[in-house]
């Protein structure tokens, strides 16, 4: 049985790393499900086992944020940011500075991908109109949600996770995540205004993608529920409740509604993501119970190389985020790392989340990005935005490294 277990384990991270299997339409979400219901089929864990693995409490915070999101989407908010930043007055260099804040803040309490998928589109053909070209503004995009959304435990799916494992403040959380993340933002800006100075101006700029002169303003009713739910999420950060119960009491407020149907609110909610989660649960859980990754980690304790030292544990995760993608890495590492302390999460969280900015598959919000720009007519290829992502990601790990170092040590 160790054997099959071993098999459906790579071979789902194989499609982890793939995006799918070869000459099959199956994607990601579907080989996680699909390797789970083999094990179970199989007899390699008991339905109650499963059940049991599957880490309820992180399932339920990221649905909760994501109906957040929702409310965002649905009033018009971030359709409306996105045009504001095409339609700006404001010279290149300002406006990617502007792209670069809107994207970073809006990440760090919204989820990173649900940002870059509303805004990219609109951003695209908004400056397209303006002669100028998207693709550095994409990049610059895709970057600063990234590295954004490594200040919060709610800025992306695996911050949530890591913070849930750990039982993490979210205070102290942002304390010591926040500047590592201000500096990814920072460097975004400039390695992108670097690479791309003399490159901002289209040749033949074009006015096909078209947007109306006059910016619609979001819903305001909805935008203030929006905003106060916010509000009151963070306030109940910082009580004794768990922060599962509080982000479903917002969730369910939100629910209750006189203008947005929770069809179109849950029709928003990333569902895939969510099962995605539940499968890779499933599937490292099998792989455990095995005895093989407790095995190796010691192993490994024995050569003289302990996984919990960020000397081997930072390349392997820069390695892991840009092949098998920093999810599933995370949801395996939390799985095999022996009692990890708040410091190393920290570590985990903010290298995992930085590390998505070397590659275009790096990070979901990166392949999003392209995604929905191509939609709109722009091609942005994976050595364009290897250009900037690769110093990114180097520069901002750097300093990253130093500065949770220094908090370790202190």
């Amino acid at each position: 049985m160790t054997l099959l277990v071993l098999t459906v384990f790579v071979a789902v991270y194989l499609g982890m790393a793939l995006g799918r299997w070869p000459g099959l339409m199956i994607d990601r979400t579907g080989i996680a499900l699909l390797g789970a219901i083999v094990l179970v089929l199989a007899g390699a864990i008991s339905p109650e086992e499963a059940r049991n693995a599957i880490d309820v409490p992180t399932l339920v915070v990221l649905f909760g944020l994501m109906v957040l999101s929702s409310q965002f989407a649905a009033c018009g908010f971030y359709a409306w940011c996105s045009r504001r930043l095409a339609l700006s007055p404001a010279g290149p260099k300002q406006l990617l500075l502007l792209t670069v804040t809107t994207a970073g803040l809006l990440s760090a309490v919204l989820a990173n991908d649900v940002v870059v998928f509303a805004m990219t589109p609109m951003l695209a053909t908004g400056l397209l109109r303006r002669g100028l070209d998207p693709r550095p503004f994409l990049i610059a995009l895709a970057a600063a949600a990234n590295a954004g959304s490594a200040a919060t435990i709610i800025g992306n799916p695996q911050n949530i996770l890591i913070g849930q494992r750990g039982h993490l403040d979210f205070w102290a959380f942002l304390a010591a995540c926040g500047p590592p993340a201000a500096v990814g933002m920072a460097v975004s800006y400039l390695v992108v205004l670097a690479v791309w100075r003399r490159r901002f101006v289209l040749q033949d700029p074009r006015s096909r993608h078209g947007l109306p002169e006059q910016v619609p303003a979001p819903d305001r009713g909805g935008l203030l529920k929006a905003l106060v739910a916010t509000a009151a999420l963070l306030v109940l950060f910082a009580t004794p409740l768990p922060q599962a119960e509080g982000v479903l009491l917002v969730a369910g407020v939100l629910l209750v509604s006189r203008r947005l149907s929770t069809k179109r609110i849950l029709a928003l909610v990333d569902w895939h993501l969510l099962i995605l989660f539940g499968g890779l649960f499933v599937v490292t859980h099998a792989l455990q119970a095995t005895g093989l990754p407790a095995w190796l980690v010691e192993m490994l304790a024995r050569a003289g190389a302990p996984l919990a030292e960020p000397w081997l544990l930072g390349p392997l995760t820069v390695l892991g985020s840009n092949t098998i993608g920093n999810v599933p890495l995370v949801v395996l590492l939390l799985k095999v790392l022996p009692a990890p302390t708040p410091d190393l999460l920290h570590f985990l969280a903010v290298v995992s989340t930085l590390a998505g900015n070397l590659l275009v598959v790096g990070s979901l919000a990166n392949i999003i990005t392209v995604e929905r720009a191509k939609e709109v007519g722009v091609e942005l290829g994976f050595l364009e935005h290897a250009r900037c992502g690769v110093p990114i990601t180097l520069l901002s790990l750097i300093a990253a490294s130093g500065w949770l170092a220094l908090i370790a040590s202190g």
